[in-house]
């Protein structure tokens, strides 16, 4: 439960000095400064939203093998030509870890976050839960997941403001891979939301003015992490199946 009031939101100087020096440390250069990653946070300001609840951690493997057993929606897969499309730095070649096989998650992973798939797959489970249950479920929107994340005070990571990568699924201490989800209760929000660092990055509601959608949270191959940091944010196609891109739901409480 995310009660309703008042959150801070965005970065202030001294909040996005800090990531980009966490990401020359980790990274042994300084590409994301360079290139003004966090400038368009915006500045640290209060906004306000009326209570909502949020799921605890991404959906899983496990929850989204429900699903498609229930409404026959497609199995979440990428093929080589599309993958290639993307132009990403991840070969094809480890995105075979995550495919589907005959319906059924990769064997091990049931627990692990669900991903290759879109904001489009993501909302079609939210149809799908919100009629099972008889409640409004949705994705969030960028600013009801940062406040779900690190909470009404503005703190720079879930836990608090000093960086700690023993809290949270990145590159600088993680296997390189998703985990199951909850490992990493140190790194709870004062919410109890857990894997809102690292882990993979989350679809959001939110588009931006080029069409692309807004994802949060930092993903398991982010060193730093500057990028792991509840203001930070970036844009994906919505229509991407990404091995770093999952979601979790909102549930509405006015109806």
């Amino acid at each position: 439960m995310v009660p309703a009031g008042s959150f801070f939101v965005g970065s202030d100087r001294r909040e996005r000095e800090l990531a980009y020096r966490l990401d020359a440390a980790g990274y042994g250069h300084s590409l994301t400064r360079r290139q003004g990653w966090y400038e368009g946070e915006g500045d640290k300001r209060r906004e306000s939203l009326p209570a909502f609840a949020i799921m605890a951690t991404p959906v899983t493997n496990r929850d989204y093998a429900r699903f498609i057993a229930q409404t026959g929606h497609p199995a979440p897969a990428v093929d080589a030509v599309t993958w290639n499309s993307y132009g990403l730095i991840h070969p094809y070649a480890r995105t075979r870890r995550f495919a589907w096989r005959n319906r059924h998650p990769p064997a091990g992973r049931a627990d692990h976050p669900v991903v290759l798939v879109s904001q489009a797959d993501a909302q079609a489970f939210a149809r799908w839960l919100s009629r099972k249950t008889g409640q409004r479920w949705r994705l969030p929107s960028a600013l009801e997941w940062e406040k779900a994340v690190r909470g009404p005070d503005g703190r720079i990571f879930p836990w608090g403001n000093s960086w700690d990568p023993g809290r949270l699924n990145s590159s600088d201490q993680g296997p390189f891979d998703t985990q199951p989800v909850g490992r990493y209760p140190g790194g709870a929000g004062p919410h109890g939301l857990l894997d809102g660092a690292g882990q993979v990055y989350e679809w959001t509601a939110s588009a931006q003015r080029n069409g692309r959608v807004v994802v949060k949270g930092g993903a398991w191959d982010d060193k730093g992490c500057g990028v792991c940091r509840p203001a930070a944010g970036h844009g994906r196609p919505a229509a991407i199946k990404h091995i770093l891109i999952g979601f979790r739901l909102l549930r509405e409480l006015n109806g």
